[in-house]
């Protein structure tokens, strides 16, 4: 594969990993990202072309770990955006337990 190939399919890669938008309104990322393709890789010359190929690539597998890494947080450690009764009343559950309802929500009932 030659470098350029290399550089377009590195770029694909960062844009997979970056939050879906249209060519018609791109975030400032998605623009910054286009003008570094634009100025360094496109632009650049023999020697410094594989390089600059390899940081982008070594970027790209670094987003895409850490969106691996956030699905695997959010997977495995589900209790994390619940606030502490909710942790509660499931910790309770998943010993086979119900805590008894509290009067100021059988008022609201």
């Amino acid at each position: 594969m030659s470098l350029q190939a290399q550089a377009r399919s590195t770029y694909r890669a960062l844009l997979r990993e970056l939050p879906r938008r249209t060519l018609s309104n791109p975030t400032p990322l998605h623009n910054r990202l286009r003008e570094f393709y634009r100025d360094q890789i496109v632009s650049a010359d023999e020697e410094t072309l594989p390089i600059r190929v390899q940081e982008a690539d070594q970027l790209a597998q670094y987003a895409r770990a850490q969106r691996q890494y956030l699905g695997l947080v959010d997977r495995y450690n589900p209790g994390m955006t619940l606030d502490e009764e909710e942790k509660i009343r499931l910790t309770a559950r998943r010993v086979g337990l119900n805590l008894p309802i509290e009067a100021k929500d059988q008022k609201e009932k």
